[in-house]
């Protein structure tokens, strides 16, 4: 007689990560964003801590620790790179708990996903820090260059792809 599982898509799949990858990749991409930019400026395009914060929250499909990967990521960028801390921690704390939770209703393994996810995220991410500066903190001479953003999303998504393999191996199945 067959049996029946009752274990939600969810419950199977979420992946957890060693503490030291946890914390050395996202410190690793925080301090290669902060310094690669000042001897290589044509690598200011990058955004290495929005593709692992990407990357872990799709990965472990947990809208809380998205959330949270999320906010301390993007707070450690802030204190690194930007005059107004928690910019980024905002704009990367609602990237987190959306990715976390696409993460549980769609395939995120697969290649063309991840495409899509993360030039989707980057745009969203684009959009976000326009709202944040514009609205928030009314700084009405902020702006953005939406044909530079949509070139950057495209760069970061082809950055984003062989770290996604790479970091798919550190992945602990539970």
């Amino acid at each position: 007689m067959a049996t029946r599982s009752y274990t939600s898509r969810r419950e199977l799949e979420q992946h957890s990560f060693s503490p030291a990858v946890a914390i050395l990749v996202p410190l690793g991409a925080i301090l290669l964003q902060a310094l690669l930019p000042k001897p290589f400026p044509k690598l200011s395009i990058l955004d290495l801590p929005l593709i692992v914060t990407v990357f872990f929250a799709v990965s472990r499909r947990n809208p809380i620790a998205g959330t949270l990967t999320g906010a301390a990521i993007g707070l450690l960028q802030d204190s690194l790179s930007n005059p107004f801390i928690g910019v980024n921690g905002m704009a990367k704390s609602v990237i987190g708990y959306i990715a976390a939770s696409i993460g549980i209703q769609i395939d995120v393994e697969n290649l063309t996903t991840r495409i899509f996810i993360n030039f989707g995220f980057f745009i969203l991410n684009s959009f976000l820090i326009f709202l944040i500066n514009h609205r928030l903190l009314g700084n009405a001479n902020f702006h953005i260059q939406w044909l530079h953003e949509l070139l950057r999303a495209a760069i970061n998504t082809a950055v984003a792809l062989p770290i996604f393999f790479l970091l798919d191996n550190t992945k602990r199945r539970e």
